[in-house]
């Protein structure tokens, strides 16, 4: 739910089951977070690389990985009605749990980034179609990272509505895009000789993954509104593997029809104007307004003597930087880090859930926590170590990196439970 959903005081506790609603509610919000530009180029990118078909059977496998992911995250929180921060908290001890907040911090603000890079495309299209907006991409960068940051600290409410009406708009006009193109350009479904980021069919499968793997482990914040754990599994059931398909179809026929992975070009080559343009502009708007503000949450939780509006501005500042870079043009390596980095931390948590604190009382398992567990921390980052040491030297258990990282972590964390031979803990595990 948004954060100004009835039960956002219980931040730091188990939900009420009366604040419970119907899983498909979750359903439709979960299905419209793939409805985002960066997803686009992913898909347009991975259909340059593999073809239509290829493309399409990653994209269907990887909907599948995210949502048997997603089910199991979704489980968790119906379980215990705890938010993702708590549940991670609760395995990884309070300043564990900092650690890891920080890191899912700057993935935000990397989002951030490509997101404003998009951004600022669409004003360079704006100027490519006669209007007089002086000024270059990098131009368009800082100015839209000092929009953004001024409307998320004092407008993010209002955003947040707009989003509503923006991401269904924006699944239109993608969907648009598509159908005009291969009706202009004709239907190609092979491979392009030269695509602009060769990609095998396992790397692609990752990045697809880790586009939305950290949907995937904050999913409890959305899922622990939900009524029951079946609720769970049919939400997820009805969102990832609908919406993450669809759009990777969306965006590899016209990027096969026409070689162009650039959706504001691509806009632009078919005639669409300013109204178009602007849709585009305000759907980026609003989801960096919510990378930032779930970024400075999760900073206010770590340093919660800090104002939240310090890391709004860090944040855009730092996005903003990392667009100037350039991180646009290595978004592919982005999502493959993601698809390493993120999944270990859900999957150390949905154990614990299943093992340490099975049957444990969900408010008294917070209610004392060590600064550090170990356990846990050591196999996140021995896993991330590992698999990243094995991609750099051409090794793999599955040729897709984020399910190694993923298998890694989970066998580790396992054999370090079995190897202490911790019983299920009633408030405070043995593991600490």
């Amino acid at each position: 739910m948004s954060s100004g959903a009835p039960g956002g005081e219980y931040a730091n506790a188990p939900l009420p089951e009366h604040l419970t609603v119907a899983g498909w509610r979750v359903a439709l919000i979960v299905a419209s977070f793939n409805i985002a530009l960066p997803g686009f180029l992913n898909g347009a990118q991975t259909g340059l690389a593999l073809g239509f078909w290829p493309a399409a059977l990653a994209a269907f496998l990887a909907g599948l990985i995210l949502c048997g992911g997603a089910c199991l995250t979704a489980w968790t929180s119906v379980r215990t009605r705890l938010t993702t921060y708590l549940l991670i908290q609760r395995s990884f001890g309070r300043w564990g749990a900092a650690l890891v907040n920080i890191v899912v911090a700057i993935v935000h603000y990397c989002w951030f980034g490509v997101n404003v890079s998009f951004f600022a495309g669409a004003i360079v299209a704006l100027v490519g179609q006669g209007y007089a907006i002086p000024g270059d991409f990098t131009t368009f960068v800082i100015a839209g990272s000092v929009l953004m940051i001024v409307s998320t600290i004092y407008g993010f409410r209002a955003l947040d509505r707009l989003a509503l009406v923006a991401v269904p708009l924006l699944g239109v006009i993608l969907a648009t895009v598509a159908i005009l193109t291969v009706r202009r350009y004709g239907l190609e479904v092979e491979p392009s000789a030269k695509p602009p980021v060769p990609m095998s069919f396992g790397i692609a499968l990752s990045a697809i993954v880790g586009g939305n793997m950290l949907t995937v482990a904050a999913m409890p914040d959305l899922s622990r509104y939900i009524r029951s754990a079946r609720g769970a599994v049919s939400s997820m059931i009805l969102s990832f593997p609908v919406a993450t398909p669809l759009l990777v179809i969306a965006a590899a026929l016209p990027a096969l029809a026409t070689g162009e992975t650039d959706i504001m070009k691509l806009v632009t080559m078919l005639g669409f104007g300013l109204p178009v343009l602007l849709i585009l502009i305000l759907s980026i708007w609003t989801i960096n307004a919510a990378n930032l503000y779930s970024a400075s949450l999760s900073m206010s939780a770590t340093f919660p003597k800090v104002r939240e509006w310090v890391f709004i501005c860090i944040g855009g500042t730092v996005g903003g930087s990392f667009a100037v870079m350039g991180i646009i043009d290595s978004f592919v390596p982005f999502l493959l880090f993601l698809g390493v980095l993120i999944p270990p931390i859900a999957a150390i948590y949905v154990i614990d859930a299943f093992i340490t604190f099975r049957g444990c009382d969900a408010g008294e398992s917070i209610a004392t926590l060590p600064p550090v567990r170990w356990p846990a921390v050591l196999t996140w980052i021995g896993s991330l170590a590992v698999a990243l040491g094995m991609e750099r030297m051409g090794l793999t258990l599955t040729t897709v990196p984020m399910i190694d990282a993923t298998i890694i972590a989970t066998l580790t964390y396992l054999a370090v439970i079995r190897l202490r031979a911790a019983p299920p803990v009633e408030g405070i595990s043995a593991t600490g």
